[in-house]
């Protein structure tokens, strides 16, 4: 699983014109799924994603978790994370998941995180054509690949 995580004042996602997932301030996560995904995977990166120390504390250290601070995380899956560029200008998205096999396991890491945030989490649709807006607080960006565990 491949994930780019942004620290967010406010996040949306819309699927014809309609809002179907909303953040305010927190954690909007883009999810990319391959094969090789297990549920360990799953649980590695939920933990990683909800005690990532990247909200300021009172001295305006990043030290703070989004569990510690109840924050409010808005996953979004997206394929396009496992894309491939090594050859032409036309990615590749070979190591991407096929739907039949990533939405479950979308669905599966949606009550992961939940789990482990202890609360709802917003989502977009699985396979649908989104438009994401937000706000990034930082800006804050971090990338996670659980097959390298950096």
């Amino acid at each position: 699983m491949r994930a780019v995580i942004q620290r967010v004042t406010k996040a949306s996602v819309k699927v014809d014109g309609n809002i179907v997932g909303e953040i305010g301030n927190g954690l909007l996560v883009f999810l990319g799924i391959e094969d090789a995904d297990t549920q360990e995977d799953m649980e590695w990166l939920s933990g990683k994603i909800v005690n990532l120390r990247i909200f300021n504390d009172q001295e305006g250290v990043m030290n703070v978790s989004l569990k510690d601070m109840g924050g409010d995380l808005l996953l979004v899956s997206q394929f396009t994370l496992h894309a491939s560029t090594k050859k032409g200008n036309r990615p590749s998205y070979i190591k991407a998941s096929k739907p039949d096999m990533a939405e479950p396991k979308y669905q599966q890491m949606i009550l992961q995180v939940e789990k482990d945030l202890d609360k709802k989490i917003a989502c977009g649709i699985f396979g649908a054509d989104m438009k994401v807006e937000l706000l990034n607080d930082g800006p804050v960006t971090i990338l996670i690949d659980t097959k390298n565990k950096e």
